[in-house]
C-alpha cells in the first residue's frame, strides 16, 4: 500500500529525531547538523532505522535532513551532496524492505528562502529541492516529507517540486513563531497547502505536545485531508511555547545541546499519541529529541504490538518494586531502609 492507502486504513506512525539522537551518540556535530554520518558511519544510521522500526514506526525516513547544497557548502563537503543523498536513501530502503515499511525521502527548510527577495531565493530553493527529490525518486522512495518549514512560500515550492515528480507529499510546518514568517497563520497555511495538492499537512518540531495540541485541534477542524503531528518531546508550556526558549539555570540558552532536563517521559509521549488519535490526527510521531523508547510507548498506546515490546517494562519482576513472589523477604523494606521518605 502507498501512504494514502495506509492512512485510509489506520494511523501511520513516523519516527524522526535522527539529528539529535545521532548527535547524542557521537556521530554528528551540533551546529551545522549536517548528516555526515550517512557517509562516515552508515552502520550507525542503519542501526537507528532498525531501532525505530522495532519500536513501531511505519516509515523509514531517509536521513537527508540538511543534506542540501547550501548546508554542505558550510562544511566544505558540497562534492559529497549526491553520494550523501543516495547513500541515505539506499540505507533507508534496505532497512524498510525487511518489514514492509514505507520509505520517505526528506527535504527541509533551507535557510536560503527570503520572502522579501522571493524571485531570487525561490530559484535557489527550487533547484536544491529538485535535485534531492529526483534522487529520492530514483532510489525508490515511496513519498516525500518536506518539513520544518516556516515560510509558506518555501513550503509551496517544496510541494510543487514533489508533485512535479508525481510523488505523494507530506508538508509539515514548524511553529517557531505565532505566525509563519511570511505572515500566514498556521491554519491558513495548511489550508492553502491542502488546496494546492498536499496529501498530508500539519506541524513538526519547535513545540512540545502541550503547546502544539491546541494548534493541531484548529488545523484538524479546518483541513479536510490527512493531518500530521510530530512535536518535539520536550515540556514546552504557555510561558515557553517552543524548545528554543528554554534556559539553563545560569540563564544561558539550553537549545540545542543542553535540553535533557526538559525532556518528557515516555508515558507523556504515549498520552500525546492517544490525544492526537482522538483529535483525528492521521500521521503521528516525534521530531528532534525523539528516540526509540518514546516511539515504542506511543505505538503501544495506540494498540500496536511491536517487536521491541518484548522488552517493555515489567516492574513486577523488579527486586524491590516487584510482586510478592519476586521480592525476597530480606529486601521487602529495602527502599524504606535506604530512604525513610519512600
Amino acid at each position: 500500500m502507498n501512504l494514502k492507502e495506509r492512512l485510509k486504513k489506520d494511523i501511520v506512525i513516523c519516527a524522526e529525531g535522527y539529528l539529535f539522537e545521532l548527535e547524542r551518540r557521537g556521530y554528528l556535530k551540533a551546529g551545522a547538523f549536517v548528516p555526515e554520518v550517512v557517509l562516515d558511519y552508515p552502520e550507525a544510521v542503519k542501526e537507528l532505522h532498525i531501532e525505530f522500526l522495532r519500536a513501531g514506526s511505519d516509515v523509514v525516513v531517509a536521513f537527508t535532513y540538511y543534506a542540501h547544497r547550501d548546508k554542505l557548502r558550510v562544511i566544505n563537503r558540497e562534492s559529497d551532496l549526491e553520494p550523501m543523498n543516495r547513500q541515505a536513501l539506499k540505507i533507508a530502503r534496505e532497512t524498510a524492505i525487511t518489514c514492509n515499511a514505507l520509505v520517505a525521502g526528506n527535504i527541509c527548510n533551507t535557510w536560503v528562502y527570503d520572502h522579501k527577495d522571493r524571485e531570487k531565493t525561490s530559484k535557489l530553493v527550487r533547484s536544491m529541492y529538485e535535485e534531492q527529490v529526483r534522487w529520492a525518486k530514483e532510489e525508490g522512495a515511496d513519498f516525500i516529507i518536506a518539513e520544518t518549514l516556516f515560510f509558506l512560500g518555501e513550503a509551496l515550492i517544496a510541494l510543487e517540486v514533489i508533485k512535479s515528480f508525481d510523488m505523494e507529499a507530506v508538508i509539515m510546518l514548524a511553529p517557531f513563531h505565532e505566525k509563519m514568517r511570511d505572515g500566514y497563520s498556521w491554519v491558513e497555511a495548511c489550508k492553502i497547502l491542502e488546496d494546492k495538492g498536499a496529501d498530508v499537512t500539519g506541524l513538526n518540531c519547535a513545540m512540545g505536545p502541550e503547546t502544539m495540541t491546541p494548534m493541531l485541534r484548529d488545523i484538524r477542524k479546518s483541513v479536510k485531508s490527512y493531518v500530521a503531528a510530530l512535536p518535539v518531546p520536550y515540556c514546552t508550556t504557555h510561558n515557553t511555547p517552543t524548545f528554543l526558549q528554554f534556559k539553563n539555570s545560569d540563564g544561558s540558552k539550553a537549545f540545542p545541546v543542553h535540553l535533557e532536563h526538559f525532556l518528557m517521559n515516555r508515558s507523556e509521549t504515549a498520552d500525546f499519541a492517544i490525544t492526537a488519535r482522538d483529535l483525528g490526527i492521521n500521521f503521528i510521531g516525534l521530531c528532534c529529541g525523539g528516540a526509540p523508547h518514546y516511539i515504542r510507548s506511543m505505538a503501544e498506546a495506540l494498540g500496536r504490538t511491536v517487536p521491541a515490546g518484548k522488552y517493555s517494562p515489567d516492574l513486577t519482576q523488579h527486586a524491590m518494586l516487584g510482586s510478592g513472589d519476586v521480592v525476597k523477604s530480606h529486601n521487602i523494606n529495602a527502599l524504606s531502609d535506604w530512604n525513610p521518605e519512600i
